[in-house]
């Protein structure tokens, strides 16, 4: 699923507008990446969304 694991991150709703303002139903998901990380001092596979890993939020595995 597209959630990431460390701030909650979901795809959003929305309407995309056309030039002419035809309205359509669509979605941005979160650019979720499937990393190992560190957690409580064991190596766990989470998705994190990339704006939590520039931020220093998740600690990457070696």
């Amino acid at each position: 699923m597209a959630k990431c694991e460390v701030c909650g991150k979901l795809p959003r709703k929305g309407i995309q507008l056309s030039h002419s303002h035809r309205k359509s139903k669509r979605t941005w998901a979160p650019n979720i990446r499937r990393v190992k990380a560190d957690l409580n001092g064991r190596t766990k596979r989470i998705n994190v969304c990339t704006s939590c890993l520039r931020s220093g939020k998740v600690k990457r595995a070696k």
